[in-house]
């Protein structure tokens, strides 16, 4: 708690200021400046020199900032222009490996979903898609709000690591998802404005178009690979079992990953391929932040310092 003065020292403030300028620089120069930048650049300054309580908020939630800003950055350099888009390879492995046969020939399970779906399933699939950043926010939050800030933190850090670990998979291996193969079929066409895909029937039957709102906000259309959809819950799930939680809000997120898990293939968002090395990829997240990096003096001190710092 000493750690942390009632009002920000003059370091705490310019550090703040340049980060600041150096984030809005960047992205206007080269991503463009929209108006939820600025308002969310107005929002950091107010509360990080409200009081104390405010600022030790905005500092716990660093990772989930440098999360979205990185994701936002992706623009600036496409991975498509790192690699090689992969279309059709990925397509051929999804069907070689669990293809469908039916009496029009075999098809991916997205290929099959496409065809076979039902009201019930579209909007299950709506409602578990939309879990998808919201509960394990929701979830750190009231890790912090519940004074867990050790265990709030680690899952923090270890979310913002596997999506790092997830972005540099999309640089790797840049890849379509299926729904572009339904709509362009194998060849590569850049600038490819996002898509619904199946989740657009949930927003026809509510009429919200929430969807719609958030595909059109798509950074990049190829980077299937790994599904970062697929990562989070399991994050969620793994940490609730390190927090003071009850076992009912653990078989919640249990169902949610798998419903996520699903979705993501019945909606034509993802492969079965892409849902299964984003599991890996939050499990590997895990396991290298919890069982390597924390070995590390050095590290273990400054998450030390950081959780002693927002306590």
């Amino acid at each position: 708690m000493a750690l942390l003065k009632e009002k920000p020292s003059a370091k705490e403030t310019t550090t703040l200021i340049i980060v600041l300028i150096a984030w809005i620089t960047v992205t206007a120069l080269f991503v463009g400046m929209r108006p939820e930048h600025l308002a969310l650049a107005i929002l950091i300054t107010i509360l990080f020199l409200a009081s104390k309580s405010t600022r030790k908020l905005i500092v716990a939630l660093l990772p989930f900032a440098i999360f979205g800003i990185s994701y936002d950055w992706m623009r600036i350099v496409p991975n498509y222009e790192v690699n090689p888009i992969d279309v059709k390879g990925l397509y051929d492995t999804e069907k070689e490996l669990f293809g469908i046969t039916t009496s029009q020939g075999t098809l991916t399970p997205n290929e099959f979903f496409h065809i076979h779906n039902c009201p019930f399933m579209d909007f299950m699939a709506g409602f578990f898609y939309l879990c998808w950043v919201p509960v394990p926010i929701l979830f750190g939050l009231g890790l912090f709000f519940t004074h867990q800030r050790k265990v709030y933190l680690h899952f923090a850090m270890v979310f913002l690591f596997v999506n790092l670990i997830g972005f540099i998979g999309y640089y790797v291996h840049p890849a379509a998802p299926p729904w572009y193969v339904m709509n362009y079929g194998f060849e590569p066409i850049l600038n490819t404005p996002g898509d619904v895909a199946g989740l657009g029937r949930f927003d026809a039957m509510t009429g919200w178009n929430v969807f719609h709102g958030i595909y059109a906000r798509n950074a990049n259309v190829f980077a299937a690979v790994p599904s970062l959809h697929a990562a989070y819950m399991v994050v969620a799930l793994f940490y609730s079992f390190r927090a003071k939680c009850s076992n009912w809000l653990r078989v919640i997120f249990a169902v949610i990953m798998i419903g996520i898990w699903f979705t993501a293939v019945y909606s034509g968002h993802h492969y079965i391929i892409d849902v299964s090395l984003g599991i890996l990829c939050a499990l590997l997240g895990i396991c290298i932040f919890e069982y390597l990096l924390m070995q590390i003096g050095s590290f273990k001190r400054f998450v030390e310092r950081y959780a002693a710092y927002i306590d």
